[in-house]
């Protein structure tokens, strides 16, 4: 398989993977640190609002190449294989028929207050010591 391909492959488990997490988080069975870290991961990768914007050189990509599928690896780590496997079945039927990966506002909202407490603190730092 070529290089393109692998990439294709791997970009589609990643998405499919991130809709898992979306079930995961749903399911009793999924233990309290994976449901929280998975909380976080859905509504980041769900958000429409990226926390580094794209239009960044370089920067702004490394989020969506790198951090966010070493969070969805760590998460499905802490997930039990039966979770797993069910919220897989489930993520594959939701592609299936919607087409599309659900999307959070409010990932939106945790991503646009981000940036807001980033920049007050930003602004705190900047301020002349009295």
């Amino acid at each position: 398989m070529s290089i393109r391909g692998n990439l294709k492959t791997w970009a589609k488990r990643i998405k499919r993977d991130g809709v898992t997490l979306w079930f995961a988080g749903k399911n009793p069975l999924t233990p309290w640190y994976a449901k929280a870290l998975g909380v976080f991961v859905v509504a980041y990768a769900l958000s429409p609002i990226d926390l580094i914007p794209d239009f960044i050189p370089v920067l702004g990509y490394v989020d969506d190449v790198l951090l966010l599928p070493g969070l969805i690896w760590l998460t499905i780590k802490l997930l039990p294989p039966e979770v797993l496997a069910e919220c897989r079945v489930q993520a594959d039927e939701w592609m299936r028929t919607q087409g599309s990966k659900p999307t959070s506002r409010a990932g939106a909202v945790l991503i646009v207050l981000l940036w807001l407490a980033a920049s007050v603190a930003i602004w705190f730092w900047l301020q002349p010591r009295l």
